[in-house]
């Protein structure tokens, strides 16, 4: 049973991405702003990470310099606050299956941007250089044929809408104009772009401030203070900032404590036990999970292609 923990804990990882990938396309169908959205999971993962991180690397702060700071401001302004509210908004004009299909594209452009700013090299002579190009250019050739490609629709005999609303957004989707579908796929592949800025900057930043979850909740208390100032600017409608017992509280609390504070504990004990690689191989099952849920529970008109 041990040794099957680092697979059933990937399994769960997975699982909990496909739920936030859904919960949050109910709550924009359901009305929600997409920045909105951002501070409040932001707010949410802040109250979760900041105390653990006091409690797990004790009381003593430790030394951060104000280079080091603008540093970390940067990190959370272009790979939390910019990236989560492109993919938001990305979600509302597309759907939670091709979000998640999509994200399968990190771990290409995050290699690319690294070949880009000088972290990664790619000698095209040798197996292994070929190797990394023919994988970015299919990687993005699949992204492209999701966006660009529509082919007969797949309809499943039973579907249970969690929102009326989703079910009428749905089928105005699927008559709509490609445009919107076309200006979804930019904003996402922009978020991921972010994302991958994000990550290949982290490992500077990192060798001088070393506290992983000190460094974790920081960021996520920076990009809490910047989503505020952005949905603020952003949104001035009252109404919009009630949560309620609704959907939205539940999407705010599960991608803000649930994802944010438990899966991302979860994948870093599965790299410590099994290695980035195997948690990467494991990413495609969110996909599949999410379009399954989103097929049945949404009520999302799939097909060939998309």
């Amino acid at each position: 049973m041990e040794k099957a923990k680092p697979y059933l804990s990937a399994v769960l990882i997975q699982l909990m991405y496909a739920g936030m990938y859904l919960l949050s396309k109910a709550a924009f169908d359901g009305g929600m702003n997409a920045s909105i959205f951002v501070f409040y999971r932001q707010a949410a993962a802040t109250l979760v990470l900041v105390p653990s991180a006091y409690i797990i690397e004790g009381k003593d702060s430790p030394h951060l310099s104000f280079v080091t700071f603008c540093k970390i401001f940067g990190l959370s302004l272009i790979g939390i606050t910019a990236s989560l509210n492109l993919n938001g908004i990305a979600l509302k004009y597309t759907s939670a299956s091709f979000t998640a299909a999509v994200s399968n594209c990190l771990p290409a452009i995050t290699f690319f941007m690294a070949c880009l700013m000088r972290y990664e090299s790619v000698k095209l002579q040798t197996r292994s250089g070929i190797a990394k190009i023919t994988g970015i250019v299919i990687c993005m050739a699949g992204a492209a044929t999701m966006a660009f490609f529509k082919g007969p629709e797949l309809r499943l005999l039973v579907h249970h809408h969690l929102l009326s609303s989703h079910a009428q957004l749905n089928v105005a989707q699927g008559s709509g104009s490609s445009s919107i579908w076309i200006k979804g796929v930019f904003l996402m592949l922009l978020s991921i772009g972010c994302g991958a800025v994000w990550i290949v900057l982290q490992t500077s930043v990192l060798k001088s401030y070393p506290w992983k979850l000190r460094f974790t909740a920081l960021q996520c208390f920076l990009s809490c203070l910047q989503s505020f100032v952005v949905a603020i600017v952003l949104e001035r409608d009252g109404f919009q900032w009630k949560l309620g017992w609704n959907i939205r509280l539940l999407a705010v609390a599960y991608c803000g404590i649930g994802v944010t504070g438990i899966a991302f504990y979860l994948q870093t004990w599965v790299i410590e036990r099994k290695g980035p690689v195997f948690l990467g191989l494991s990413t495609p099952l969110a996909f599949i999970f999410t379009t399954i849920f989103a097929a049945i529970l949404l009520g999302e008109i799939l097909s060939l292609g998309r």
